[in-house]
């Protein structure tokens, strides 16, 4: 029986979790006397929990599982896995570190146990791309450079060979940055990463996007673009999306997901920024398939990438928490932060972003 080409072997010893699970707690400033609470759900992978339990016991930590009665989506963001039950929120809250199996972002608990300085780290990866994208040395002091820069930052111009030419204005929501391990009190990290972005001011971006073949639909597909899609941005919105496939594919998502005939928050600009993380490969989705555990860490964060979302902005303290969320990975982009040239077609000038890949 032949097997299906996107279906390829898992190349990590399963042994081996145990190991890069303790290497990944240490990272996250695991220790004797801490307790970690496993968040997950009716499909989190068993052998994740039991490596869990192995590395926080060799630590010296306490540790245990809180698994909740549902599957939250990759698609659907903003799903309230704590709280409805009495007393999840409270224990949560209570522990030094949670260990999140699905996606916690854009929900009112994930904000809240934060601010009570607990540490989160999401797990939603594939084991092979656990052990390969786990952050190498530099990635994080690239980050918070990258972070630090952001932050200063007022005026953002996006440029590409293929049309690309929005801007935006920056600071009135926070600049949020991921590195691959959650070290710092109140810290959010997401095994894998190594990226950064914020929110552009409400109403401020204007302009076109275009997507090309080669940039990737990491949500709510898992493909890459095949035809360029043509984004006209009027007034921190989508007013109107041309092309063929990939095109249909977002018009058809975001007026699907709209709450009434004249909800346009599915259309908002939200979160932008980009990657660092010299483990991820732009190709990944071409050698191993489009299975969306293989690609959600290493589609977004790969070097140089600048990523275009659309949707809720609930996660940077704005109001608009709608499903109708849509990523894109984009190539070859010229990132201008007030009138400097940050990464030109796809490749870091700043220097002190640049990390280098750790050897295999």
């Amino acid at each position: 029986m032949a097997m299906h080409a996107s279906m390829r072997e898992q190349e990590v010893n399963p042994a081996k979790l145990g190991l890069l699970y303790r290497k990944e707690f240490t990272l996250s400033q695991v220790r004797a006397g801490e307790t970690l609470v496993l968040l997950t759900d009716l499909s989190t992978r068993r052998e994740y929990v039991e490596a869990s339990f192995a590395a926080a016991d060799e630590l010296g930590a306490d540790v245990y599982e809180m698994c909740v009665n549902s599957i939250p989506s990759w698609t659907k963001v903003g799903v309230a896995t704590v709280g409805k039950c009495k007393g999840t929120l409270e224990a949560v809250k209570a522990a030094d570190l949670v260990v999140c199996f699905h996606v916690p972002l854009f929900t009112g608990w994930l904000k809240e146990v934060l601010g009570g300085g607990t540490r989160v780290l999401m797990i939603i990866d594939g084991p092979d791309e656990l052990e390969q994208l786990m952050a190498p040395p530099g990635l994080k002091e690239a980050v918070l450079q990258a972070h630090r820069r952001l932050e200063r930052t007022r005026e953002a111009r996006i440029l590409s060979a293929a049309g690309t030419d929005p801007h935006y204005r920056c600071g009135e929501y926070p600049v949020m940055s991921q590195y691959g391990f959650a070290d710092e009190p109140g810290h959010f990290d997401h095994w894998g990463a190594g990226h950064v972005h914020t929110f552009p001011n409400e109403g401020s971006a204007n302009g076109t996007v275009v997507f090309q073949p080669g940039d990737i639909i990491i949500l709510p597909y898992c493909r890459y673009v095949q035809d360029a899609v043509r984004l006209e941005i009027r007034d921190g919105f989508i007013t109107n999306i041309e092309g063929g496939l990939d095109a249909k594919l977002m018009a058809d998502w975001l007026a699907d997901n709209k709450r009434h005939a004249e909800d346009r928050d599915p259309y908002a600009v939200s979160h932008l920024g980009w990657g660092l993380n010299p483990q991820a490969l732009w190709y990944g989705i071409a050698l191993h398939g489009d299975a969306p555990e293989r690609s959600r860490a290493a589609a977004r964060t790969f070097p140089g990438n600048f990523l275009f979302s659309t949707g809720p902005n609930t996660q940077g303290g704005g109001k608009r928490n709608t499903p109708g969320h849509y990523d894109v990975p984009m190539r070859d982009c010229t990132v201008i932060l007030d009138n400097e040239v940050i990464i030109e077609r796809g490749k870091f000038v700043d220097q002190q972003l640049r990390v280098p890949r750790a050897a295999r």
